[in-house]
């Protein structure tokens, strides 16, 4: 045998382009697909491809009668789709991927009677109707330049870009193909190229990553495929391409590499290589174009794709929720997704899966949290994706929108469904609805919960939660009807860099002033301070002798607290928050954080009511939590200014540097720079 060849031309990029042929790609040499583009590098399209199929794949339905699209119809659907204006990749990716899954709309005389029809550039239904293609060392003029760029591997739907790879030999990390990708979307260099790409992958033979394009590289996600079979790879890795493909593929620069591939077929079967199930999984045809239609969104201008357990899951609750009782009730059950991973866009996902299901007709999605921030953040969350969820602000409200059929998607909070039947009696037995529980952990216990299902007692409920009980008695995996497979632990989540790892450390505060200790703790807590600065915390610190017992609990804590942030956080850019046991304690903690003068601080807590505050039998209410709330009504004007203002302080500024709370943002809470959590208040189950 000849020489071993360590490069990615023959570890990577022609393996890679074999096992397309094999998954139905139709290989393309480079001056055969710049033919197809009309023989100009900065026309992107395969051009004569794309003509073939648009006629191919659309039909007029008129009055019983078929008709094909007129040739300047056809001419024009061309040019709308090159002619899309260029506004930065996220926003002209957007644009062309609602043009590339709705189709256009285009005026033709059928019979004397001029009417609009729709035409689709893809045949989402049925994925044989649409023709793929591969090719190679790709050349696109890089904006306002002469000079070029060459992807190793580009995918082709209908003629259209769809999947851009990057290969690398086993000595260069993925991560240097992920900068190259990113590199090529940049705006002086091929940006144009990626609007209409769905697709990105980075892979070496024994690593590969995914995303979409205009993905930051820390997104790129690794997929880990639970329905292919390896035999299934294997079969498709080393199936010996027809004559004709292979005279195709080893011409040009690839002409001299075939001696060796056809020596390496002798040898007998290869072993499947990490690059090969990405690629089997990721890029055969039929996967391709489900998880562009299907799982892919744009959530706030920014382009989104399915991480696995996303994926999976979704396709596991459609076939659940097909499975229906001799009553005719849908299954239902709850998906364990764990913090961070990406809960509400799954939701979103789904309820876009369930919408498009020819099985399941006219659904109707209802989303149900417990919390009022849970509730809008949900909502904007489907709003941000393009769907159009309908708030219910009320009972009643919630009453007129599910019996009227006037939305599609509500979002609710749980209480409302008890409001709701006290104004009116109210019973849908439909199957077709579906509701959505987000954190189901809290929400799917009590009277509230049996008001839902008293209101919908056919309905499909379908649970969300990272955070499940376990007690016997409050299985919630029981009540929505078992757990939907497969679940994403935290570990599993750390393993795939979907979250930072939760590291717990436990803090000893000295509660007595033990003078002999003092120096000891200072000296080790105080060390790179000056002499003065030392002895002005130390004075701070013997502050607490004068305080009574539960304060000087507090103060001491506020201490601890404010030197560990200083010493370990301050200054790296990341955050804290503080979760106090109540609004009176979380006033204290910011009392004392503010006194000892080391760290910024700032505290978010629900209106008091006359409810709160007592803390002895014949006490009274605690006059400085509703002092603190009178006071930040009258700077912000409402809770719901008050609470964003200072969230985005939080996220955006300098300050706060530590946020007080004591039940807000303990879920569903998206900061990045948030690292640390105090718990200053005991653990119970899953609450704070």
């Amino acid at each position: 045998m000849q020489a071993f060849h360590f490069n990615e031309k023959h570890l990577s990029q022609l393996p890679a382009l074999q096992l397309l042929i094999n998954l139905g790609f139709e290989y393309l040499p480079p001056d055969q697909a710049l033919k197809a583009r009309g023989g100009r590098l900065g026309n992107l399209l395969l051009e004569d491809v794309l003509r073939q199929q648009l006629k191919a794949i659309n039909r007029i339905h008129y009055k019983g009668t078929e008709y094909l699209f007129s040739e300047e119809n056809i001419q024009s659907a061309i040019q709308k789709l090159k002619s899309v204006k260029y506004d930065g990749l996220q926003k002209t990716s957007e644009a062309i991927y609602d043009l590339l899954t709705l189709g256009t709309a285009l005026e033709q005389s059928v019979e004397g009677d001029t009417r609009s029809f729709n035409l689709n550039y893809i045949d989402w239904r049925n994925w044989r109707n649409n023709r793929f293609h591969a090719t190679a060392e790709f050349s696109v003029e890089r904006n306002r330049s002469t000079e070029t760029v060459r992807p190793d591997i580009v995918l082709f739907v209908n003629g259209i870009p769809f999947s851009v790879i990057e290969c690398k030999s086993p000595k260069v990390e993925v991560e240097q193909a992920i900068s190259q990708c990113l590199r090529n979307q940049g705006e002086d260099y091929a940006p144009r190229l990626f609007t209409t790409v769905q697709q990105v992958l980075a892979v070496n033979k024994n690593a590969a990553r995914y995303a979409t394009a205009g993905t930051p590289a820390r997104f790129w996600g690794v997929w880990r495929e639970l329905a292919d079979r390896e035999e299934a790879v294997a079969e498709a890795v080393n199936r010996s391409l027809p004559e004709e493909m292979r005279n195709r593929l080893f011409s040009g620069d690839f002409a001299p590499a075939r001696s060796w591939f056809d020596a390496l077929e002798t040898e007998g079967p290869r072993l499947v290589t990490e690059q090969d199930r990405t690629l089997y999984s990721l890029c055969r045809p039929e996967r391709l174009l489900e998880l562009a239609y299907k799982f892919t969104l744009f959530e706030g201008g920014l382009k989104k794709i399915a991480r696995y357990q996303q994926y999976f899951v979704i396709q596991s609750t459609l076939e659940r929720v097909k499975q229906q009782d001799t009553s005719g009730k849908r299954r239902g059950g709850i998906i364990w997704h764990t913090q961070g991973s990406g809960k509400s866009l799954t939701m979103v996902m789904l309820a876009r899966n369930l919408a498009l299901d020819p099985d399941i007709p006219n659904p109707r999605i209802v989303l149900v949290t417990d919390r009022e921030d849970l509730d809008r953040q949900l909502g904007n969350t489907f709003a941000a994706c393009g769907l159009d969820p309908n708030r219910a602000t009320s009972g009643r409200h919630l009453l007129e929108l599910v019996s009227e059929h006037k939305a599609g998607i509500v979002t609710t909070l749980v209480h409302k469904f008890d409001k709701a039947l006290k104004a009116r009696k109210f019973r849908e037995a439909s199957p077709d609805i579906f509701m959505l529980v987000d954190e189901s952990h809290r929400t799917h216990f009590g009277s509230l919960a049996a008001r839902m299902r008293q209101m919908f007692p056919n309905a499909c409920y379908l649970g969300f939660t990272g955070t499940p009980l376990m007690k016997k008695e409050k299985n919630n995996f029981e009540k929505f009807g078992g757990l939907i497979e497969p679940y994403y632990s935290i570990k599993q989540a750390v393993e795939d860099h979907a979250v930072a790892p939760l590291l717990y450390e436990g803090r000893h505060v000295e509660m007595e002033q033990n003078r002999a200790a003092i120096d000891l703790w200072f000296e080790r807590h105080t060390q790179g301070l000056s002499k003065e600065q030392q002895a002005d915390l130390k004075k701070k610190y013997a502050r607490a002798e004068m305080l009574n017992k539960a304060d000087q609990v507090i103060y001491m804590r506020a201490f601890d607290i404010s030197e560990h942030y200083r010493a370990n956080w301050q200054g790296a850019g990341f955050k804290a928050q503080l979760v106090a046991p109540s609004k009176a304690a979380a006033l204290k903690y910011k009392a004392c954080l503010d006194e000892i003068g080391e760290v910024s601080s700032e505290i978010i807590i629900s209106p008091p009511d006359s409810r709160e505050g007592f803390e002895e039998v014949e006490g009274k209410p605690a006059d400085e939590v509703v002092a603190f709330w009178r006071k930040m009504m009258q700077r912000y004007g409402s809770e719901g200014e008050y609470t964003k203002q200072i969230i985005n302080q939080f996220k955006h500024g300098e300050e706060p540097e530590i946020l007080i709370v004591v039940d807000k943002l303990l879920t569903g809470f998206d900061a990045p720079c948030n690292t640390v959590l105090y718990l200053c208040r005991t653990l119970r189950e899953h609450t704070l």
